[in-house]
């Protein structure tokens, strides 16, 4: 299975969805090899050749009508993996949230949700997604509430009063008046018990926003409030967190360019038969292992049987990525964590570059 060319000329994506094959394919008489979940991969090698993130091998009869939900389980949730990689690539240290579950249809939001974490996301908003993650959901106070109470101080202090004394004050500083007004309000209403203030301004309000948060954080530093995080929602993209992010901003929401990112279009081939090579044009035959420089991350694709080459751009020893996931429809590979994918990811991140 090889990916076709990578959405919006990205030069990597996060492989993701792998656990949900392995009980796709368990119990099914065939052997299957895959890259870890939260690998990177990519279109090609470092030479141009179509790497694979997977390969099965059995009987075509036994497998043949998975193809679909196999492609279905690894195209979308890899495609979500790959922004939310992105989007934190660019955020760096600063924390992001997946709020993106509400643009979708509510039956995706586990996998939503689970995909989002592993690509970097600090959090996520879903109940069902944080329940298969193993973490607390994470949110704030919606506009809804301070419309509710008709003023925004006796919206904040009931928050403060009812809530449970380990959900963070955030306090949403943007329903009725300036942001810069409100926040002040805000620090002057709950004072050391405030921790942040979210910005989901509008399009229409927003203006320049990067000013706007600059202008917040000073008045908030001027009144002796540097603890108070400022953390922006609605809209948001890679480019625009990046720019808001050297404007001050410490945490971002990210919803519809997170949940609604642009789909990996694997493919599933025929490239060997009883120990023959066949392929289909447009496609290289024969049964393929990636090697990958662990230093640099750089990809050669060859025929499964030859050794491991040196990486060709630093001279280092290079792994192999396509590892035994099934045997004969038993699972033998451990399956991770969401918490631990999210690690892997996060170190493979390091080595890369955002391409905005």
């Amino acid at each position: 299975m090889t990916p076709g060319t990578l959405p919006r000329g990205w030069s990597w994506g996060i492989l993701c969805g792998i656990e949900e094959e392995a009980h796709l394919f368990e119990g099914c008489p065939v052997d299957v090899y895959a890259m870890p979940e939260g690998s990177v991969f990519h279109h090609e090698d470092y030479k141009g050749t179509r790497e694979p993130i997977m390969y099965i091998e059995g009987p075509y009869g036994e497998f043949c009508l998975l193809e679909t939900p196999l492609l279905g389980l690894l195209c979308q949730a890899s495609g979500v993996a790959t922004r939310a990689a992105r989007v934190k690539k660019v955020a760096g240290k600063k924390s992001i949230l997946a709020f993106g579950i509400r643009r979708m249809h509510p039956a995706l939001s586990p996998m939503l949700d689970r995909a989002a974490y592993i690509g970097g996301c600090d959090g996520v908003s879903s109940l069902s997604g944080a329940k298969i993650i193993g973490i607390k959901p994470m949110g704030t106070m919606p506009h809804a509430l301070i419309i509710a109470f008709g003023d925004q101080v006796k919206a904040w202090k009931a928050f403060d009063e009812v809530m449970s004394s380990d959900v963070p004050r955030v306090a949403l500083i943007d329903t009725y008046y300036d942001e810069k007004a409100e926040a002040i309000m805000a620090v002057e209403a709950l004072k050391k018990q405030l921790e942040g203030v979210r910005l989901d301004t509008p399009s229409s309000r927003k203006g320049d926003f990067a000013q706007i948060v600059q202008e917040i954080r000073w008045e908030l530093d001027v009144r002796g409030y540097k603890h108070v995080k400022i953390f922006v929602s609605g809209g948001l993209g890679e480019e625009s967190i990046r720019i808001l992010s050297e404007a001050g901003v410490e945490a971002f929401g990210v919803g519809t360019a997170i949940s609604n990112a642009p789909t990996v279009d694997f493919a599933m081939d025929i490239v060997e038969m009883e120990g023959k090579p066949v392929a289909k044009r447009g496609k290289l035959s024969g049964k393929k292992q990636v090697w990958r420089c662990p230093q640099c991350l750089t990809d050669v694709v060859q025929i499964f049987d030859l050794p491991g080459p040196k990486c060709p751009k630093c001279g280092s020893k290079t792994e192999p990525m396509l590892k035994p996931l099934i045997k004969n429809g038993k699972i033998v590979a451990k399956l991770p964590r969401p918490n631990e994918i999210r690690k892997y990811v996060l170190r493979q991140l390091e080595r890369l570059t955002p391409q905005l």
